[in-house]
């Protein structure tokens, strides 16, 4: 991956992973869909929904991850310590 401020470049793997991922979310939302449209259990619905904030909290981990060990710590290498505090920031908001 090589990241500059404003894009990151992924290899093919890398984005087939983080799509796959999307497009388990993006069914799972589909499937939380027809359940309120055919009037499911309540109970029923929240356990889905949980089941997909896991999904994307999986590809916020994948996504992560990679950043810190290519972007992070590419720019904490070249002396760039500006991407701590946008790391710091991207943490706190995922954690609200």
């Amino acid at each position: 991956m090589h990241c500059c401020k404003e894009h990151t470049y992924r290899n093919e793997e890398e984005k087939k992973k983080l799509i796959n991922r999307l497009k388990k979310a993006e069914g799972q939302i589909r499937g939380i869909q027809k359940m309120v449209e055919e009037d499911a259990y309540c109970p029923d619905i929240l356990i889905q929904v949980s089941a997909l904030t896991g999904a994307l909290n999986a590809f916020n981990r994948e996504l992560l991850s990679r950043h810190i060990q290519t972007c992070v710590h590419d720019d904490i290498v070249a002396g760039n310590n500006e991407s701590m505090d946008e790391l710091m920031e991207v943490l706190q908001r995922l954690m609200k």
